[in-house]
């Protein structure tokens, strides 16, 4: 059944519950060091202001293990909200019971309240129908703007959509569906190229395993090609292996055989005697130093990347191709994230990591579409739905 969206529901007046994912980065001094999350978040929500909704804004924050821990508090979020937006928005210091309810009755058409961190509550994280038909009580409908979450089974996500008569998308999630959705239906021969990255084998292989059967080329970065070059024979120093994955990339090898996907693997390496080190060499897969890191990929396999991707009619990126947060370590990443920005192909890379990648090379607004769920993303492209979807069905 089609999700329907927050623009084809009657909310006018109502008490709109509105799940965000508020889970923002901040610096020890509790000060929110990227806003991108709540901007997401905001056309939803002004669209509900200016239907003259009372709106009722929750998220998670942190990981506070169900219990009351004040540095994963809700309220800088809620004062930068109101920054961002230049409006008044309430803040309550709980998001369930009688004090919450009371906040909810005050509500005025067009006012906006911030519930406290969903997680300071066991029940959130244990998908609890008992907390869920607390936080029902809060609204008449409720609206999922939280792609980001909603491959998780939280109360929030998936226990309470699912009593809610009345329910649907944000901008947000509408926007994410639809993107991440022509991405679902390639089949080979497409000109369909994926890119993943990051450091372990493990966190990677469900969606790579998926996209074997979709995809024309298949490029491997990051700490992980280490585990896939090791399944090869070919030994890169003191680089990380995931030892115990070693026989699942051998796996992933083979199946790209078997299926004539075009599995690119690094053929050089940046590499360091540690991760703080300011000094780098280049290796080949043959000549690598016993004593040496692989912490990016090497100027060779940049080109190798770089050609592939310009061959390519659409392109779905997820990780870094080294530990890109060092500058010293960036330049693959940004080299390929450049080369990615100039394809004419569609392009669609998720995860915060992504995000921070396509940002730092200057190219976010060259890219097709940036999702904001990492796992989220790569759940959705694997089985084509997510247990917050299909919450909100029917």
């Amino acid at each position: 059944m089609a999700i329907k969206s927050i623009k084809d529901l009657a909310i006018r007046e109502k008490r709109v519950f509105i799940r965000t994912d508020f889970n923002v980065p901040m610096d020890k001094k509790g000060n929110i060091t990227d806003t991108t999350r709540i901007e997401a978040a905001i056309p939803t929500i002004r669209h509900a202001i200016e239907h003259n909704a009372r709106v009722i804004i929750a998220s998670h924050f942190g990981r506070p293990d169900g219990e009351r821990k004040m540095e994963y508090s809700m309220e800088p979020v809620a004062a930068k909200l109101a920054e961002l937006m230049d409006i008044e928005v309430i803040f309550f210091e709980d998001c369930i019971g009688m004090g919450t309810q009371q906040m909810v009755r005050d509500l005025k058409p067009g006012q906006v309240l911030v519930l406290e961190n969903l997680r300071f509550y066991p029940g959130e994280g244990d998908n609890d129908g008992a907390f869920a038909k607390d936080l029902a009580k809060l609204c008449d409908i409720y609206i999922n703007d939280a792609f980001g979450v909603s491959h998780r089974k939280n109360a929030s996500v998936h226990a309470l959509p699912l009593l809610m008569e009345t329910k649907g998308m944000g901008f947000l999630m509408e926007k994410e569906i639809t993107e991440l959705g022509k991405l679902l239906h390639f089949k080979r021969g497409d000109g369909f190229t994926a890119i993943l990255g990051g450091a372990k084998v493990s966190d990677k292989i469900g969606i790579i395993r998926s996209l074997l059967d979709s995809v024309d080329a298949l490029i491997i970065g990051g700490a992980m090609a280490y585990t896939f070059l090791a399944a090869k024979g070919i030994k890169l120093g003191s680089s990380l292996v995931e030892k115990d994955k070693v026989s699942v990339a051998l796996e992933v090898i083979k199946g790209a055989e078997a299926r004539k996907v075009k599995l690119l693997l690094p053929v050089d390496h940046l590499a360091a005697t540690g991760i703080d080190a300011t000094e780098t060499k280049v290796f080949g897969n043959d000549d690598f130093a016993d004593n040496y890191l692989g912490f990016d990929i090497g100027p060779k396999t940049i080109k190798l990347y770089a050609d592939e991707v310009a061959k390519a009619k659409t392109i779905f990126w997820n990780g870094p191709m080294g530990v890109f947060e060092k500058d010293i370590f960036a330049k693959g990443s940004i080299a390929l994230a450049h080369a990615v920005g100039e394809a004419t192909a569609f392009t669609v890379t998720g995860g915060g990591d992504s995000v921070s990648m396509m940002n730092k090379a200057g190219v976010a607004d060259k890219i097709g579409h940036i999702s904001t769920g990492g796992g989220a993303s790569l759940e959705f492209i694997r089985d084509k739905t997510l247990p917050g979807v299909e919450a909100l069905k029917g």
